[in-house]
């Protein structure tokens, strides 16, 4: 008996321009996450800071982990 695995269907331009679209609106979604988190983080003092764990020299990590989850 023979496998057959068909090739999937090339998505239509409506799909590929939604799939984009979608792509655009998630990276935008993420960038406002960042800079909200950045702004509140960076309006701290550094007592304020310490009081949480984080340095001033690592806001800008702080906010992108936040925003896209890695660093």
């Amino acid at each position: 008996m023979a496998d057959i695995t068909l090739a999937p269907a090339r998505a239509s331009l409506r799909d590929r321009v939604a799939a984009y679209l979608d792509t655009l609106r998630a990276e935008r979604a993420r960038r406002r996450e960042f800079t909200r988190v950045y702004g509140e983080l960076a309006r701290m003092t550094d007592r304020d800071l310490a009081d949480i764990g984080i340095s001033s020299v690592s806001i800008e990590d702080v906010a992108y982990e936040a925003a896209y989850g890695r660093v």
